[in-house]
């Protein structure tokens, strides 16, 4: 037969982290952060453009970055906070604006940088 290893908590992070692979909530969350981002430069099918509004706040604020998306209110905390259509606009949102304001998909990327630090340091 073979025997089950069972990797805890505390031991997985320190492997992720010496081979620079991000933890499973952060790599979902880099996958959606992705597809928002190719929505938004237009390199995306139109049903997921569709989704995504630009945030326009009702007065002009100095502080209002161009690059935020509007956030429909939701009355109860359910499932539907998880959907791709709710899901991205708040991961976008919560965002560094450097990492908001990437003219490329490869420099985009820099944000696997920004997960790998919030996980591990």
């Amino acid at each position: 037969g073979f025997s089950l290893v069972l990797i805890d908590d505390i031991t997985l992070p320190p492997i992720l982290a010496s081979v620079h692979w991000l933890l499973v909530r952060f790599r979902i969350e880099f996958k959606i952060l992705l597809i928002t981002f190719k929505v938004l430069l237009g390199l995306a099918p139109s049903y997921l453009t569709e989704m995504l509004t630009p945030y326009e706040p009702v007065r002009s604020l100095r502080s209002s970055g161009g690059t935020l998306l509007a956030v429909p209110k939701l009355r109860l905390k359910s499932k539907g906070d998880r959907a791709f259509a709710i899901r991205a606009l708040l991961l976008w949102n919560d965002l560094p604006e450097e990492i908001r304001l990437a003219e490329s998909v490869s420099s985009f990327k820099s944000l696997k940088t920004h997960f790998y630090r919030l996980a591990f340091m």
